[in-house]
């Protein structure tokens, strides 16, 4: 097998083999940082040699790509069921809301992985565009589904859905980055309030 093989030509065990490696990496580069996080370090925590990981990977970009789209895929497969199941804009805007957090909360080293990935490339000059995700994707999918529920009459119609997306938005993704710095940071609590701060400002008058 080449690097960068097409996934459906992989077998079950490269496959495995592949997501070993990428778990491998979140947990030492959450652990030491992105700078420290060689593939040696990596191999060794996965209990491979290194070479093993040159041959799934093209080098250390291609595994970071990995982890970018695992980030991606898990927390679509794990948010977007919980978003749906809410048929009103307050459980809506909830669900959301609890569902990244809870997400964060269960997959902290990943997330902190990312963390430490993005303030790498912040450094070093690399574009956002680097890491295979749009920022803007997300606010743009909570932007149309807030004037949805508007439109609807079941959220208020005082404020612009881009703005409250993009509020929303920043505070989500202001945890990890807490959570990497402050062992005791209560992301369930902060969830709580996060909700209702957003339930406040969005909540038609009943």
């Amino acid at each position: 097998m080449q690097p960068g093989k097409a996934e459906p030509d992989r077998t079950f065990i490269e496959t495995a083999r592949r997501a070993q490696i990428v778990d491998a990496a979140i947990e030492t580069i959450a652990e030491v940082g992105y700078a420290r996080a060689s593939l040696g370090r990596i191999a060794e925590r996965a209990g491979i040699s290194r070479g093993l990981i040159s041959y799934h990977f093209a080098g250390k970009e291609e595994l970071i790509s990995e982890i970018v789209r695992a980030l991606i895929e898990q927390s679509r497969a794990y948010m977007l069921p919980r978003i749906t199941a809410e048929s009103t804009g307050p459980g809506t805007v909830r669900a959301y809301i609890e569902s990244n957090l809870a997400f964060i909360r269960e997959h902290r080293n990943l997330l902190i992985a990312i963390v430490e990935i993005a303030r790498h490339r912040i450094g070093e000059g690399t574009p956002r565009r680097r890491l295979d995700h749009d920022p803007d994707q997300a606010v743009s999918v909570l932007a149309q589904l807030l004037a949805r529920f508007q439109k609807a009459g079941d959220l208020r119609t005082d404020f612009d859905p881009r703005s409250v997306a993009i509020a929303i938005r920043a505070a989500i993704d202001a945890a990890p980055a807490r959570m990497s710095v402050d062992a005791q940071f209560d992301i369930d609590g902060y969830a709580r309030d996060i909700v209702q701060v957003f339930d406040l400002a969005t909540r038609t008058d009943e």
